[in-house]
């Protein structure tokens, strides 16, 4: 059974840093990506970053870049995601995914994730 468990979440005055972490277990991800999509209350979930588990290449919504920086372990088959410069608009709760088989034309969308970890909340304050 795979599951995904993040952990990392918190509140921060804007400005700050907060840096979220996923484990995989159950399987690996090697042919494919794991990443991470954030909801916020009463917003459709929207993705925020990933990255190919093979090659590493990295993809981030415009609003991040420069601020996120997405990263794996694979001996741990672990994912991070240190953030930076926090701003209110980045409160949300975030979630880590991941899917087999992957695709760079599809990789940015939230639909094309199988797996899905239990959200971790993410508050920042002005």
């Amino acid at each position: 059974q795979v599951q995904l468990v993040e952990s990392g979440g918190g509140l921060v005055q804007a400005g700050g840093s907060l840096r979220l972490a996923c484990a995989a277990s159950g399987r690996t991800f090697s042919s494919g990506a794991m990443g991470w999509c954030r909801q916020a209350p009463g917003k459709e979930r929207e993705f925020v970053a990933a990255i190919s588990w093979s090659a590493g290449n990295t993809y981030y919504i415009d609003s991040v870049k420069g601020r996120f920086t997405i990263s794996r372990d694979n001996a741990k088959n672990t994912v991070y995601l240190p953030m930076n410069s926090l701003k209110p608009e980045d409160t949300s709760v975030y979630y880590c995914a991941a899917r087999d088989n992957f695709n760079a034309f599809t990789v940015t969308a939230t639909s094309w994730y199988r797996y899905w970890g239990q959200g971790t909340q993410v508050t920042v304050s002005s």
